[in-house]
């Protein structure tokens, strides 16, 4: 027999379904489903940089994240390459460094002990019944089945809950691929690489804790090839891979439309990257991911038609990322890429020291 009935089942703990799970009022009976373990289980490619947008995010419930999230180095410049036009500029940037496990480890640590939260889970399948929904997963070999309310998919790019209830729903996709290294390079650096030729999205790399992160967006037809592609025009430049340590990939979603969000409708939510609330520019779903869990969590806890409320609560999200979307053509298209970067608009210039030369009397 399946155990319940709850008010809410979350599927996913990242940050929309941590946020949610963590705001939801305690006379909610809650259970939360999440494929992440303490001792790193399930990891996602990140770059693991906080943007500004997700730091406002975090100081709107006046949160503080723990040094223990923090990694090393903190770096205040984006490299910016146009592999097509071999054009390289630096941009001044306030991102935080993390480690995007802890990070997330963090968020689930703010969770009241009232909710029920069940790790190293595999959701099987979700459907609707008589009172409400019915979730199926897998913990450690065995199936539970519990049912409850009111359904969230908090569950990221390839969301289950978003299949199951809005399969009309297309959002555009891409592989993310990342790879990490040791880090063998002079500098540490933060890049942000533009190549057309291997994609129409972009590519990232970071040093963290002594690794080299490299990862990217692609198409999902040969992305693989894609990916090694762009390293060997990067190794070109001086960039230092060596052995890969580990390799991950994963879905990505990508929005083009206002129509490609979704919050949901008939007692089924979608919050986070699971709705779509990803910008389409920067592919940050961070900020995205908080706002909406909490815009969520109001709409629960409040006593009309959370469905109306959540997506009344939705609308400045939706039109801040449409309006990213205006942004887009500034950074992907070539030719005004180019343009930009030429002009060396908010561009910073990036002092070297010279190398010490030899006097007369050192030789």
């Amino acid at each position: 027999m399946p155990e319940g009935p709850y008010d809410v089942a979350i599927i996913g703990l990242g940050p929309a379904g941590a946020t949610a799970a963590r705001l939801l009022d305690s006379r909610l009976r809650v259970i939360a489903i999440d494929q992440k373990q303490a001792a790193g289980g399930f990891q996602k490619p990140c770059g693991g940089l906080l943007a500004p947008d997700a730091q406002k995010a975090l100081a709107r419930f006046d949160l503080t994240l723990p040094k223990e999230v923090l990694v090393d180095p903190q770096i205040f410049a984006v490299r910016t390459i146009d592999l097509k036009s071999g054009l390289t500029r630096h941009y001044q940037r306030m991102y935080l460094n993390l480690d995007r496990h802890r990070f997330d480890r963090w968020l689930r640590s703010l969770i009241p002990a009232g909710v029920r939260v069940e790790e190293g889970c595999v959701c099987r399948r979700v459907e609707r019944t008589s009172g409400g929904f019915c979730v199926l997963y897998e913990k450690e070999g065995a199936l539970r089945e519990v049912t409850a309310r009111y359904l969230v998919g908090a569950d990221g790019a390839g969301s289950l809950v978003r299949r199951a209830f809005f399969p009309e729903v297309s959002i555009r996709r891409y592989v993310a691929i990342q790879q990490w290294f040791p880090d063998e390079n002079p500098n540490p650096f933060y890049s942000c690489v533009f190549d057309p030729e291997n994609t129409d999205c972009y590519s990232w790399s970071i040093c963290k804790d002594g690794s080299f992160i490299f990862g990217g967006a692609y198409p999902a037809r040969g992305c693989r090839a894609r990916f090694e592609r762009q390293k060997e025009k990067l190794a070109a430049l001086g960039f230092q891979f060596g052995e890969p340590v580990k390799t991950e990939a994963c879905l990505l979603l990508r929005p083009a439309g206002r129509r490609q969000f979704c919050t949901g409708r008939d007692g089924v939510f979608l919050a986070g990257e699971a709705a779509g609330f990803v910008s389409p520019s920067s592919l940050e779903g961070i900020s995205s991911a908080i706002l909406s869990g909490s815009r969520l969590a109001r709409a629960l806890n409040g006593d009309g038609d959370p469905v109306r409320a959540y997506a009344r609560g939705c609308r400045a999200l939706r039109r801040k990322l449409w309006l990213k979307l205006l942004k887009c053509p500034f950074l992907y298209d070539p030719g005004l890429r180019r343009l930009v970067m030429k002009s060396g608009l908010e561009a910073i210039g990036v002092e070297r020291p010279e190398q010490a030369r030899p006097t007369a009397g050192g030789r």
